[in-house]
């Protein structure tokens, strides 16, 4: 048989379009398409708003010794809070508390010698204005009598200092806060 190339296309191009109908079927019919509701009510809204920032403490202190001393040991721990008035170092104090130890027995020392050199200044006073003695010896008991009023409110202020400086050995918190790293470790020499 013969076939002609003509007819050999058509019957080529009848079996291929047979061929592409029958692969195209039509799809399978969808349910019904899914929708969403959201239900809106009235209220407050709240709006945030982020920032970049940086953070620093509003108080700080720097803890500096008031007093040369040898530190004893370190009562608080690096990064630890600390509360205002709790000890942080120790100084040794024995140098401080012979100091003030001496500051008192010399006040006790120049207040024994007042009572005398007071009586003995009144005693002259009397005796000068009957002219039974000299106005030297007097004037020379009232001198005394104010230098040992003087040596009194020296001693007395030598006092005061060696018990402010012993007040000084222990290092307290001046505030509350946390407490960073630490310059010294115990046994290290500090200097005021």
């Amino acid at each position: 048989m013969k076939l002609s190339h003509k007819a050999f296309g058509l019957g080529l191009a009848a079996a291929v379009a047979a061929a592409g109908c029958a692969r195209r079927q039509a799809p399978p019919p969808q349910g019904p398409d899914e929708v969403s509701t959201v239900t809106v009510h009235a209220g407050p809204a709240v709006l945030t708003t982020e920032l970049p920032g940086r953070t620093c403490a509003y108080l700080v202190a720097e803890i500096r010794p008031q007093v040369n001393g040898i530190i004893q040991k370190r009562a608080f721990e690096e990064g630890k809070d600390v509360r205002e008035g709790t000890l942080l170092y120790q100084i040794d104090p024995s140098p401080y508390q012979a100091v003030y130890d001496q500051a008192k027995a010399a006040l006790a020392v120049a207040e024994a010698n007042l009572p005398a050199t007071r009586s003995r200044a009144e005693r002259l006073k009397g005796l000068v204005e009957i002219h039974a003695v000299g106005q030297q010896d007097y004037d020379d008991a009232a001198a005394a009598l104010l230098r040992a009023e003087a040596s009194v409110d020296s001693a007395r202020a030598a006092v005061e200092s060696a018990h402010i400086n012993l007040a000084y050995t222990p290092l307290k918190a001046p505030i509350s806060g946390r407490i960073g790293r630490s310059a010294v470790t115990g046994g290290a020499l500090v200097t005021a």
